[in-house]
């Protein structure tokens, strides 16, 4: 996977990336012989999984580059996928990220060019804080016909392929590594439209990605970051007016997806306990949760009037795996 993903980005037209791969203290890997193999791909040995947040993070220090793409190693890109980003972020100082087109590597069975789960054509929040993505509706996942390849603004850039301002994302901290995984690059972007920067998506650069690779869908893993991080995401990015209104319904759904889980057959107990625990390390984490709440509101320039105009308030199907998808008003 991680060859298949170097051969692609080796292949890039121009302008030829520096790579860094971050060996995130697997201890099942074995990457001695990467370097050798791939002239010019510096690998980062870190000696403990700090997770997708926590990798992404110290490849950002250690980056020397005005601008850093974050890519899954289960992707691969397009030979000229790089151009399209620097050009759009060089014309526009207030562009703080940027996304690619990103589509499945998976083919349906009739060959037709799918959207990728994991980020489609662009990541989207509804007015509760659950995410959802263009080419990702209530009914499943689109086929690419086009529909999404005018450039617009998008809430969040998917992790699968970040493309972002260095100097902006180490002003904001970079990820927050206690998510370790799912939703850190939702509150990223949702710190950065905060402040004023724009989010937008780039279908003229177009990346492909498995998905699945980490976590599969129906884990209670999975489960249980999703329903953690989501929830620690809405306390730490929503106005107090706001979250005195939302918090309760985002309560009452909570419960309901424990009896959702519950009902769903085989492994639902599972996934059901996954939901309370979240619910219960928010509770335990809840003082540092607020701290960091009182940082980010002291220096956000956008209200959530502002933010949330327009966006649905929320139209949403827990699919199994705990990961909401919503039909938009697109």
């Amino acid at each position: 996977m991680l060859e298949r993903c170097l051969g692609s980005l080796f292949a890039t037209s121009s302008p030829a990336p520096a790579i860094l791969v971050i060996d995130n203290g697997a201890c099942a890997s074995d990457l001695s012989g990467l370097e050798s193999s791939w002239p010019g791909v510096e690998v980062i040995r870190l000696p403990g999984n700090r997770g997708y947040a926590g990798g992404c993070n110290e490849g950002l220090r250690r980056a020397a580059s005005e601008y850093v793409v974050f890519l899954n190693d289960d992707a691969r890109v397009d030979p000229d996928w790089l151009g399209p980003l620097m050009r759009a972020a060089g014309m526009d100082s207030g562009i703080g990220a940027l996304q690619p087109k990103i589509l499945s590597l998976k083919a349906d069975s009739h060959g037709r060019r799918m959207f990728d789960y994991a980020g489609a054509a662009g990541g989207m929040l509804d007015r509760l804080g659950y995410p959802y993505c263009l080419g990702r509706s209530f009914s499943g996942i689109e086929e690419d016909r086009g529909q999404y390849d005018t450039p617009a603004d998008i809430f969040w850039a998917s992790g699968v392929a970040l493309f972002a301002r260095r100097e902006t994302l180490l002003s904001l901290g970079g990820f927050e590594e206690s998510f370790f995984m799912h939703m850190e690059e939702v509150d990223l972007c949702w710190r950065m439209r905060s402040q004023g920067l724009r989010v937008r998506s780039m279908p003229q650069s177009v990346v492909w990605h498995e998905g699945g690779a980490s976590l599969e869908e129906g884990s209670p893993m999975k489960v249980y970051y999703n329903h953690r991080n989501a929830l620690c995401m809405l306390l730490r990015n929503r106005s107090v007016s706001a979250l005195a209104l939302l918090l309760p319904v985002r309560i009452v759904l909570e419960a309901a997806a424990v009896v959702y889980y519950l009902a769903s057959g085989t492994g639902g107990g599972a996934r059901a306990r996954e939901v309370i625990r979240a619910a219960v390390d928010n509770l335990r984490v809840l003082r540092q949760t607020l701290r960091q709440r009182r940082a980010i509101q002291r220096t956000r320039k956008i209200s959530d009037r502002e933010l949330f105009r327009g966006a649905p308030v929320s139209v949403f199907l827990l699919r199994r795996g705990g990961q909401p998808a919503a039909r938009g008003s697109q």
